[in-house]
């Protein structure tokens, strides 16, 4: 049976609830996915996101703007923060941050936007960061630095996070999580390697996306006393029993923990008619946080390191 939307329980009533992981693909992309994917030169992005499981159907769909604002409608959130993608050409890049702006501008009331770039331009990568600044966006990434040809040591990178730190836009990067499954586009993801940006680069915010892949849990004394460091929950459905967010705040505490969905992704494959940004919403309303937590994590948290508007 179907899901009903989610209930604003009153200790959200003061505060928006944000989701801070959500992605979407002009219309071009979403009308031939492969067929696009293939002439555009993103094998990466066509082996995760096209990829379908073994019954067959899709891993997640490719809607509009409009379905996103139902999908929020019906869960109960008031704002979505668009994350681009780890595209590995700056027109693809440059595609989709186009989009983003058109969203935003149509839409300045629910959503909001990161910019995505390929750091291997790096003029590219200064002039869009410069231009996303200037047109309002609030973030960068969704970035995967193991899924490049640079290291996550290259000077490309810490060139970029130096602007990031300049222009005040947080940074989010995917992360894997070391113990999950292999599937096709998988890649490591050493918290090492995010550790080391977050230590050379204090003046730069970084969300380490799905809960930085279980690693702060499992090595909370390599990260607790990063303060520049934030984590979201984008596709925990899939990766964890929601129990593991009353577990993340009892130990890490609530002012580093971001909701979000990774919407489209379908969350709940064995319910097929379970959708994916109300259903986690609803889990999320049965969990035992107290009223504080429960702000900090429904929007509070994304409010401040997104410099969102209140509200």
């Amino acid at each position: 049976m179907g899901i009903a939307a989610a209930t604003v329980t009153p200790d959200l009533a003061v505060v928006a609830v944000v989701d801070a992981h959500v992605h979407l693909y002009p219309p071009e992309i979403n009308r031939a996915t492969s067929e696009w994917a293939a002439g555009a030169g993103e094998r990466v992005w066509a082996a995760l996101c096209t990829r379908r499981r073994s019954d067959g159907r899709p891993v997640q769909g490719f809607p509009s703007v409009d379905e996103l604002l139902r999908a929020m409608d019906e869960a109960a959130v008031d704002r979505a923060v668009l994350l681009g993608w780890y595209w590995q050409t700056p027109a693809a890049c440059v595609l989709q941050n186009r989009f983003y702006a058109a969203c935003v501008e149509a839409h300045p009331d629910r959503l909001s936007a990161c910019v995505t770039v390929q750091p291997s331009d790096r003029k590219s990568t200064r002039e869009e960061l410069c231009w996303a600044s200037e047109h309002g966006f609030v973030g960068i990434g969704e970035l995967s630095p193991h899924s490049t040809e640079l290291t996550h040591d290259d000077e490309a990178w810490h060139e970029l996070l130096a602007q990031a730190a300049e222009l005040r836009l947080p940074v989010n990067v995917h992360v894997t999580d070391p113990e999950s499954r292999v599937y096709p586009g998988r890649v490591d993801t050493p918290l090492a390697h995010f550790v080391d940006w977050a230590r050379r680069h204090p003046g730069t915010t970084f969300v380490l996306a799905h809960g930085g892949g279980g690693l702060p849990w499992r090595h909370a004394d390599d990260v607790r006393d990063l303060a520049n460091v934030y984590y979201d929950t984008a596709a925990f459905p899939l990766l964890y029993p929601p129990s593991e967010i009353e577990r993340w705040i009892r130990e890490l505490g609530s002012d580093r923990l971001l909701w979000g969905t990774d919407w489209p992704l379908d969350l709940y494959p064995r319910q097929t008619d379970r959708p994916a940004m109300a259903g986690f919403r609803s889990d999320v309303g049965r969990l035992a946080l107290t009223g504080d937590a429960r702000v900090a994590l429904m929007g509070a948290n994304a409010q401040c390191v997104f410099r969102l508007p209140a509200g």
